[in-house]
Order: C-alpha cells, then sequence, then structure tokens
C-alpha cells in the first residue's frame, strides 16, 4: 500500500501533508539519488517529524512510488483519459502530447539518469519506477483503444501490444535525445507537435479502421 488511507491510530490522512512530503522526496532524489536520500532528510526537507512521514508511507520504496506517479499524474492526469474526446486522431493527439511532454520533464529525466547510476539499486528502482508511471499509462492507453476498437474507429485486436507501441512511439523520439544538449529545440511546441503527429499518423495507419482494413 503505497499512501495510506488512514493513520495508524485511525485517524484520516491530510493530503496537504501527504502531498508537502511527496514533493520534498521528490526533490531530494533527483538531488541526492534513492541511496543517500533518508527518512530523515525528507523530514528536515519538509519541516515536519519522521514520524509524520510514517503515518502516510511505509518505507522509503513507497514514498518513491509516490513521488514517480505524483509527476506523471501531473502531464498525464486521470482526467486526461476520462474527459478526452473528438476523433481517434484528436485523442491520440492529447494523449501523446502529454506523454512526450512527460518524457521530456526535467524530473522524470532526472530519475531515469538517478536510476541508470544507482547500480546498487538499478533493477528494484527500475521496477518501481516502470509500476508507478509507464506501467500505468500504458494502462490508461490500452483502455482508450479498448474503447476505440468498440467502435470500430480503429482495428485494435490486440489492445496490451498496441499500447506499449504507442508508448515505444514516443520513448523513441529524437527529441529525448536532443534534449541533454538543446533545452530550446526540445521543449519547443512546433517541434513537439510535429514528432506527434506524425507518431498519431503512423499508429493510426496501422490499426485502420475495420471497415477499411480490406482497402
Amino acid at each position: 500500500m503505497t499512501e495510506k488511507s488512514q493513520g495508524r491510530r485511525g485517524r484520516p490522512v491530510n493530503e496537504a501533508l501527504g502531498q508537502t512530503i511527496v514533493d520534498a522526496a521528490c526533490e531530494l532524489f533527483m538531488e541526492l539519488g534513492f541511496q543517500a536520500t533518508t527518512m530523515d532528510k525528507v523530514a528536515q526537507r519538509a519541516k515536519i517529524s519522521k514520524l509524520s512521514i510514517y503515518r502516510h508511507f511505509e518505507n522509503k520504496e513507497a514514498l518513491f512510488s509516490a513521488a514517480i506517479a505524483d509527476r506523471c499524474h501531473r502531464f498525464a492526469p486521470r482526467s486526461l483519459f476520462e474527459g478526452i474526446g473528438g476523433s481517434a486522431e484528436d485523442q491520440l493527439m492529447a494523449v501523446g502530447q502529454s506523454l512526450l511532454r512527460l518524457l521530456l520533464s526535467p524530473d522524470v529525466r532526472s530519475v531515469e539518469t538517478m536510476i541508470m547510476a544507482d547500480k546498487t539499486n538499478q533493477t528494484s528502482l527500475g521496477r518501481l519506477y516502470y509500476e508507478a508511471g509507464p506501467a500505468r499509462f500504458i494502462a490508461q492507453v490500452e483502455a482508450l483503444l479498448r474503447q476505440l476498437h468498440a467502435k470500430a474507429v480503429l482495428n485494435v485486436p490486440d489492445p496490451v501490444r498496441s499500447a506499449r507501441l504507442f508508448a515505444a512511439l514516443f520513448k523513441g523520439s529524437d527529441l529525448l535525445i536532443i534534449a541533454p544538449f538543446d533545452e530550446a529545440r526540445a521543449g519547443d511546441e512546433g517541434e513537439i507537435d510535429s514528432y506527434c503527429r506524425a507518431a498519431v499518423t503512423l499508429f493510426i495507419e496501422a490499426h485502420r479502421g475495420r471497415d477499411r482494413a480490406g482497402a
């Protein structure tokens, strides 16, 4: 359980305090890495007691997962998928742009660098990162693709695989390679829009509606 719904003595968790803890932890994970970040340091940064942290999070791993999920939610909130509308292209563009902006964000790039540099905890941190971020996003894309398939808008017989392929189109963007040495170009809205439109067009072409499958 990542964040407890109640305190250990039955008291409701203070959501604002929980967010303060997550923000402080995220800053420290970026600055110091997972290994050097301790609950004591998080408490000092958040200006609270360590006991308050444990009322919200069971351990440092749970706090790390919460920090990753929080940053992902900022760029691709659940409401993005719940309120999405328009054509299949419009919907996939909205999702794709959110995903690419998330991948280009300094926070996510820093986390990925941190994980790669932490040889001791690389496997466990990689798993936590995947489960808290990419896996959740892919599951939401999968649900969207199931809807488009059910409406015969796209032909998606294997939505799980197609959702993974959709994510891979954006994870493979050259803007992620450019970002470390040319932030301005990587963050340019025109560049992001152009790449996303090309990726979505390619994806839709590979998943044409069933009424056009034989065309």
